[in-house]
């Protein structure tokens, strides 16, 4: 059967009712603009109910490892993003990692006095989107095979740049084009997780400081700006994962041993909700913590709780260590409440520092965007910092509870 033009705009509109209801899509230019394009272009040979999900990501590229190494986002990822630029028409927007929709979305939203530019890595990448926006009807959207750790100088400056990889720091070259008073969107990578973080300039000292952060999940970025995670392996199905720059140790021999003992369970009283809030703070409010990550058979065996699987920060004392669990409890907000698991001889004591840290976070900042998220380029004076804060290669990313 073949499909109508009706039948693709069925499908968009359904796309963007449903992130509309989800609260992801706030303003018309961003509904405009996911309504204009058609995102099946950008992915020929998929199932068109899988094109239109909200939350599927699409035309997955695989290395040799196995690992995805570019993907065309999930619907509900570019909707934050777009959200968070305030794209504007007549501006000049820079895509750092490509597929050719969102490249496409962002043509829509700037017009024809704006400009917009996608860059990527990967010669098959780009050749890809390439294809995708001349399907489309996008052939004026500048199409560009570099390493965007440099940025793209020759379309430069920029009054916004996208970032849709997972980067672990902002390269000088993004702040050199961007306009003084830009925005920049970038998932960055910094104690063991990704955050989404819309940062604008500050022009006098240039300093970025985020309006914004939302949980989101993107591949590693390539190239110059590559930087891997540690991860330590306590047994081959669970490990502590830290950043590059840690200088966390641990006695995984005593680790693994505490593993194997039986749990101790205790509860907080305080809603298990918004759980990406909890853990940015008990990442960046108190002492260094790794996250603790387990595949699925660690799960099933019943070593770890569920809440591991897709990783859970961990408070380790040498030979002991704790992670946030939940458990249904009507009389919560949100009908789940907040507990701890804890392994090992100091189990009592670790589960209750790790209760008061929840607890602290529930009464003083149960809210989003709770933190105060600022990057300090190495051209900008950070030795006045305080609180949490870490060092990159290029600068200082610091997290402020007070």
């Amino acid at each position: 059967m073949t499909l109508q033009v009706d039948d693709f705009t069925t499908l968009r509109q359904a796309m963007v009712t449903a992130l509309r209801d989800e609260g992801l899509i706030t303003t018309e230019a961003v509904a405009a603009a996911m309504m204009a394009v058609p995102r099946h272009d950008f992915a020929p040979g998929e199932l068109l109910e899988k094109v239109y999900q909200t939350n599927t990501t699409l035309v997955p590229k695989i290395d040799a490892q196995g690992r995805q190494t570019s993907v065309v986002s999930a619907s509900h990822i570019q909707a934050i993003q777009l959200e968070q630029a305030d794209v504007r028409p007549g501006m000049n927007v820079l895509e750092i990692g490509s597929g050719g929709y969102n490249a496409a979305l962002i043509a829509e939203m700037v017009g024809p006095t704006g400009s917009a530019t996608t860059v990527d890595i990967d010669a098959d990448v780009i050749d890809r989107a390439r294809a995708g926006l001349q399907r489309a009807g996008y052939e004026q959207v500048n199409v560009i095979l570099a390493d965007a750790e440099h940025g793209v100088s020759q379309y430069a400056p920029f009054d916004r740049i996208i970032v849709t990889v997972g980067a672990w720091d902002i390269p000088p070259a993004w702040l050199d084009q961007l306009t003084p008073d830009g925005r920049i969107v970038v998932p960055l990578r910094f104690a063991g997780i990704t955050r989404l973080i819309a940062f604008a300039r500050t022009p006098d000292d240039h300093v970025l400081t985020a309006d914004n952060y939302r949980l989101g999940k993107f591949v590693p970025m390539q190239g110059d700006g590559a930087a891997d995670e540690q991860l330590i392996a306590v047994t081959p199905d669970v490990g502590l994962r830290v950043d590059q720059s840690s200088d966390l140790t641990f006695d995984v021999p005593a680790l693994r041993k505490a593993l194997h003992t039986a749990p101790v369970e205790s509860w907080s009283g305080t809603p298990f909700d918004m759980p990406d809030e909890l853990e940015l703070y008990l990442l960046t409010s108190g002492p260094e913590l790794p996250m603790l990550h387990a595949a699925q058979e660690a799960v099933d065996q019943g070593v770890v709780n569920r809440t591991v699987r897709l990783g859970t920060p961990a408070l380790v004392r040498g030979d002991t260590f704790a992670y946030r669990i939940k458990r249904e409890n009507p009389d919560t907000v949100s009908g789940y409440e907040t507990g701890v698991i804890a392994h090992g001889p100091q189990a009592d004591q670790v589960a209750s520092e790790l209760l008061d840290m929840i607890r602290t976070w529930a009464g003083r900042y149960f809210r989003r965007n709770a933190a105060r998220i600022t990057y300090h380029p190495n051209t900008a004076d950070a030795s006045g910092l305080t609180g949490w804060h870490t060092t990159k290669r290029h600068g200082v990313l610091a997290v402020n509870w007070s």
